[in-house]
Parts: C-alpha cells; structure tokens; sequence
C-alpha cells in the first residue's frame, strides 16, 4: 500500500518555516476565514480529543492548558462539558483575537518550541490540538507538558498523520514511556479532517512523577 500523501492536502501543510506559518495565519484569520474554513471542512479534533479526554477529566474545575489554542474551538468544547477553569497559548496574535471574549481564563502569545515560562508540576491537564502539524511545533513540547503538568495530571493531544513518524513523534512518546515520565491511557487515529482525507494520532497520557 502506497503512503497517503497528506502533505498537499491543505495549503499551510505546504509551509516550511514559523514565518511563513506565521504570514499564512494572518491571511487566514482575517474576517473570520479560519474558523469559516474549519466548518466547511469539518475539522473533527477539537470535538474528539474533548470527548476523549472528559471521559478521564471528571473533575471540571481543574486547571487545563490549551496549547496552541488558535481560535478557542477546544475552549469552546471544553465549556459545553463544564469545564471553565483553562487558559490558552498561541504563537498567532491574529488567531488570539479571534477567540470570543472571557472564554478562556488568561491568553498568552507562546512560542511552543521554545520553554514554556509557567513553573513545574502548575497544571492538571495540558491540551494539544492541530498544533503536532506541518512546520508548526516539534516532538519536544511534549517534554514541557509533562514538566508543567501535576503528577497523575494529563496530557491529551492530536499528531498529524503526515509527520508522526516523519518529525520523530513515534520516537519521543515511546522515550517518554520508556522513561516512566507518563502511561499511556488512550492512543488511536482519529478522523481529523475527513473531508480531506487527513487523520491524525489521538493520544491521551497520565503524567507519572
């Protein structure tokens, strides 16, 4: 069987640097298109991973981060469950601003490749959606995660298919449970983008320190 060629699905798939993402964003939130976009193509994540993660999450007043949180479309799920205790983080300012007011706790304007200034063991739960993707944030955040989240805390993400093992995801999630630093709860493909053929890895993690 032929590998799916999930690189030219979508246009930002395409982008090979942090700029050019970061240019494609500010096209791309203008009058609202992102979220526009993520209708018409049925962007599945978001309603996945939360419905995942509330089924292990029960105690709805618990701190969560919202890594690379974009327009709050996780924000949003996670409130239609009694969440509302979250904060978010993104690299693009455009996308912050679209996100409805006094959804989140706190926003901040975060570079995930980079550390992440919040102090160890501050979270219960760290939440990561479409942000494992083409020239967007590496393998290593998760690293950070586990730093920033409470033991026995969790952590819920999606992994694009087209880079999963391409970026060297495959190898950090196996380091990191070789490491006893987490177990895994939940690891499957989930539908992503079924509009676009385009699957991702959903895996939810307990922290263990």
């Amino acid at each position: 069987m032929s590998k799916k060629d999930v690189g030219n699905k979508i246009p930002i798939y395409k982008l090979k640097t942090t700029k050019q993402v970061m240019s494609f964003y500010d096209e791309w939130g203008n009058k609202d298109k992102y979220n526009k976009d993520m209708v018409d193509w049925d962007y599945s994540g978001p309603k996945e991973t939360v419905n995942t993660f509330k089924k292990y999450a029960k105690n709805k007043d618990m701190l969560i981060f919202d890594a690379g949180c974009g327009t709050g479309l996780v924000g949003k799920e996670l409130k239609k469950f009694g969440y509302n205790n979250f904060y978010g983080a993104d690299l693009s300012k455009t996308l912050l601003d679209k996100i409805p007011k006094g959804l989140y706790k706190k926003l901040d304007k975060v570079d995930l490749n980079e550390a992440i200034k919040t102090n160890d063991n501050y979270y219960d739960a760290v939440m990561c959606v479409g942000t494992f993707t083409y020239a967007h944030v590496k393998p290593n955040a998760l690293e950070e995660f586990v730093r920033i989240t409470k033991n026995k805390g969790l952590i819920c993400f999606t992994i694009n298919e087209g880079i999963y093992e391409e970026y060297g995801f495959d190898k950090k999630i196996k380091e990191l449970k070789d490491k006893n630093k987490w177990k895994e709860i939940e690891f499957f493909k989930s539908d992503y983008i079924a509009s676009k053929d385009v699957n991702a890895w959903l895996g939810l993690y307990e922290v263990i320190k």
